[in-house]
């Protein structure tokens, strides 16, 4: 079975966000792939998804109330086969607790999915409004997609 982690600062709106879309997609397509989430900071480990976050993706039929956020910890790196980051900070942050090059590559950029090689960022919808978190929504459900179409490939 394939395990796959993705990743942001606070595990609060992206990267939670990814995994509900992910285990979405997952059910959908009736794949066995583990999915999970964790956060680069403590900040609100224990806590749920940012309630904006919670409200976008409940429009687009994905309930992401039942997740809980953790910090993202070394012995990911074990027992993931991906790690997604969404951005250049969560990247530095996943890599400082790299052991080897094995680690390494196991870590890429979420959108790199959809765009490959270009190493964009989800951006943060946290400070912005409604529409950026309709806007986060449309990136991340669609790099999902993508990923999961090149497992099935």
């Amino acid at each position: 079975m394939q395990k796959i982690l993705v990743v942001c600062l606070g595990n609060i709106c992206r990267s939670p966000l990814a995994e509900g879309i992910l285990l979405h997609l997952v059910a959908e397509r009736k794949l066995n792939i583990h999915i999970d989430s964790a956060g680069t900071s403590s900040f609100h480990i224990g806590e749920a998804p940012d309630k904006r976050t919670i409200s976008n993706a409940k429009k687009h039929n994905i309930d992401l109330s039942p997740l809980r956020a953790r910090q993202f910890v070394q012995e990911d790196f074990e027992r993931f086969d991906k790690i997604y980051v969404m951005d250049k900070s969560n990247l530095s942050n996943v890599l400082q607790l790299t052991l080897d090059r094995n680690d390494q590559q196991k870590v890429d950029y979420l959108l790199n999915c959809s765009f490959p090689g270009k190493n964009m960022e989800v951006p943060d919808p946290y400070f912005g409004g409604e529409q950026g978190f309709e806007d986060v929504f449309n990136l991340v459900y669609k790099a999902c997609e993508d990923l999961l179409d090149s497992i099935q490939n």
